[in-house]
């Protein structure tokens, strides 16, 4: 097996990292948005930082921000290492929003989303 961390000019660099393993054990998580990846996050039950660059990702972005679980996203055009300095630290300092973020990850967690989905298709079916 090789190793999937790096260091390469003083920053580390992962090859692969599945994300229902790394982001429970983040204070934080800071992304583009993608509609797979906000909801890993959301599921962590972490506050998320998104940083949206194309497709569905400002959606998610503003759906985090609305559900007060992650701070307003910020577009690429707007991303600077201030903006998401002051965003990393939102996310990990507000009481309110990390607390918010861990009950929904609770709820989600709680689901039974595939059991749910089957018992509807049975329905439909029958």
């Amino acid at each position: 097996m090789s190793k999937i961390v790096h260091l390469v000019k003083e920053q580390f660099v992962v090859d692969a990292v599945p994300h229902d393993w790394l982001f429970p054990q983040m204070a934080a998580v800071v992304h583009h948005g993608g509609a797979g990846t906000t909801g890993t996050s959301l599921r962590a039950g972490k506050p998320t930082v998104i940083c949206p660059f194309v497709g569905n990702q400002p959606f998610w972005g503003h759906r985090i921000a609305a559900l007060s679980v992650g701070p307003s996203p910020i577009p690429q055009r707007k991303l600077t290492s201030e903006s998401l300095a002051d965003a990393i630290k939102t996310a990990v300092s507000d009481h309110g929003m990390r607390q918010r973020s861990a009950e929904l990850g609770k709820l989600i967690r709680a689901e039974d989303g595939v059991g749910h989905a089957v018992a509807l298709i049975q329905d439909k079916l029958s």
